[in-house]
């Protein structure tokens, strides 16, 4: 079990996120960013390396507009070098990678432009991962999409497109239950018909789900990765004690988090905390976790 958290270190002084105006777009400004979002890539990764952090999303803002139009330059190859080492350094000292692109990525869209536009996304996230050499663990976890006053219907689309991929991006890819639309049970009902993943996340399972417990569900979508996917991926967090429904914590609830890790004991899986300050609620996890068996770091 690999505990860690999303795109951002605050306490390294440099972002691995940063971009552009479309309107700037050129290829020198895009080569000096992805070169400034890489070295900072490694940082993080080697400051995670140190802090027993082994679980890692990427930033889909890693190489900007790589999807879009306007990108006509070879990033991949003009950055081989720095991606194969990042790769290396990954696969040497056992760390976990993945990426979730941004809410617009809907497979199920009735608009075909939006479901071009998100398999262009979809590709360019496999592309990075591919550039660093890294296995299908390496997942790209994305949600189902819209319902359009028709769940059945939008779930028979988002299975019609999605065996339509090509097999490069599918052995990449992870569906999430979200907090409104499909819930866990929606996507074990996809996965029974396309064999995808099933990423769970706990606490959007406690704002939408259909009277399952979370050990339950555990136990369900833990059946859902094969060999090949590695450890499931399980995303953590809890309410936010002063805003609406669904809005996830400013900072992790140590007494929370410790009920979460000894209900799961059957279980074993690697955990995304989607905690707002990142890095910091990731160090206290680890150190709740480190008598726990399971623990990796």
């Amino acid at each position: 079990m690999r505990i860690g958290y999303p795109c951002i270190n605050r306490s390294i002084g440099c972002r691995g996120d940063r971009t552009f105006r479309l309107a700037s777009y050129g290829e020198e400004r895009l080569y000096d960013t992805v070169a400034g979002n890489l070295a900072c890539l490694q940082k993080i990764l080697a400051w995670n390396l140190e802090s027993g952090m082994l679980f890692f999303r990427i930033s889909s803002d890693l190489v900007p507009f790589a999807s879009h139009p306007v990108c006509t330059h070879r990033w991949q190859d003009h950055f081989a070098a720095e991606f194969a080492a990042l790769g290396t350094f990954i696969r040497k000292n056992g760390i976990r990678i993945s990426m979730h692109p941004d809410q617009f990525i809907v497979l199920n869209a009735r608009d075909e432009k939006i479901v071009a536009r998100s398999i262009a996304e979809l590709t360019y996230h496999a592309e990075v991962l591919d550039s660093m050499g890294l296995d299908s663990t390496a997942k790209i976890q994305f949600h189902v999409g819209g319902v359009y006053g028709n769940r059945e219907t939008s779930m028979e689309r988002f299975i019609r497109v999605y065996e339509d991929l090509d097999p490069v991006i599918l052995g990449r890819l992870a569906i999430e239950n979200d907090e409104q639309r499909y819930s866990a049970a929606d996507c074990l009902a996809i996965h029974e018909r396309t064999g995808i993943p099933v990423l769970f996340d706990i606490f959007h399972h406690a704002c939408n789900n259909e009277g399952e417990s979370p050990g339950d569900m555990l136990s369900a979508v833990e059946k859902t990765w094969a060999g090949r996917d590695g450890l499931p991926m399980v995303d953590y967090s809890s309410q936010h004690p002063e805003k609406r429904p669904g809005s996830h914590a400013e900072h992790i609830d140590p007494d929370d988090f410790s009920a979460f890790l000894v209900q799961s004991q059957t279980h074993d899986f690697d955990i995304m905390l989607e905690i707002k300050d990142k890095e910091a609620s990731a160090r206290i996890a680890v150190q709740l976790a480190r008598n726990d068996p399971r623990f990796v770091g």
